[in-house]
């Protein structure tokens, strides 16, 4: 039996005529009553009997009749859903953030959610150099990243790009509010760190270009842990603005570097290239770029 037939019985049953049913279908009486006989023969139990002008329906035929009802309930909403998510209506948003984040991203979700209440999400954290891996096994379709990486794989959103700061314990207050990259090399330096991270790179890379050899204590992948020994006066830091953002209450003074450092931190939104991303993808990308004013009003860019 196949649902064709299926809803072919229950117009049958709810008609209580074959002819009524034939009309109600559309289609000819003589083939409605040859598929039921197929039915009949299928299942080895007769189905429907005629009383008078009428079909009455069987105890066998009652029990198909309640199956044929659910499963015709189950194609419906199945047809339904893969609908829903071929066009990102319904489906899962699977993505990889960075360990510095977007500041303004639980604002986009939310505006994401809103307009598609029936996504579901799974949400990494984790480097950047791990999260690209991520993508390329395609256990997240995409991911927020910190550049600069090796990106010859993926099509890349170039978000924006903020400055760094030198961060230090309130001991070591000064009384300007920029300072250069050599005014920070001789100061005991706990880099935010972990294999990969483009952070790191961007902060050794400037100093090279410069040639400056900074005093480097060390490394540290725990944000809050750095945060906490750069506010003990253990030692100082260089981390991006949104650091400062989401770490506001620790007790530090925050020091711009100076722009002609050449120093910057850019944020990429990235998916794998020549890989067709689910449409739920599809829409939170448009979204990102339309809802752009989430973003502190920076310009986009976008690469393949």
């Amino acid at each position: 039996m196949d649902i064709r037939q299926l809803r072919y019985f229950i117009a049958i049953v709810e008609e209580r005529s074959i002819s009524a049913a034939a009309r109600r279908l559309h289609i000819s009486q003589p083939p409605l009553s040859q598929q039921l006989r197929a039915m009949e023969e299928e299942l080895g139990a007769i189905l429907l009997e005629r009383n008078g002008k009428h079909m009455e329906v069987t105890d066998a035929g009652k029990t198909l009749y309640s199956y044929a009802l659910q499963m015709d309930q189950l194609m419906q909403e199945a047809k339904m859903e893969v609908s829903e998510v071929e066009n990102g209506i319904n489906g899962q948003l699977t993505m990889g953030v960075n360990t510095f984040s977007v500041p303004d991203l639980p604002e986009i979700l939310h505006q994401f959610q809103k307009q598609y209440p029936k996504v579901t999400y799974k949400i990494q954290q984790n480097e950047s150099a791990h999260l690209c891996q991520l993508v390329r096994d395609r256990a997240v379709e995409l991911a927020f990243i910190r550049l600069p990486l090796e990106l010859d794989d993926f099509s890349v959103l170039h978000l924006y790009t903020e400055p760094f700061y030198w961060i230090t314990s309130q001991k070591q207050k000064r009384s300007e509010h920029e300072v250069t990259l050599a005014d920070t090399a001789n100061e005991r330096l706990l880099l935010p760190s972990t294999t990969g991270l483009g952070v790191h790179y961007s902060i050794l890379e400037a100093y090279s270009r410069h040639d400056l050899h900074p005093h480097v204590v060390g490394e540290c992948s725990d944000i809050s842990l750095l945060m906490e020994l750069v506010s003990t006066d253990f030692c100082s830091s260089i981390v991006p603005e949104t650091l400062l953002h989401r770490h506001r209450r620790v007790s530090i003074h925050a020091y711009k570097i100076s722009s002609s450092a050449g120093m910057s931190s850019p944020l990429g939104l990235i998916w794998l290239k020549n890989h067709r991303l689910s449409n739920t993808a599809r829409n939170f990308i448009d979204l990102f770029k339309k809802e752009g004013r989430y973003l502190q009003h920076h310009a986009h860019k976008e690469t393949d």
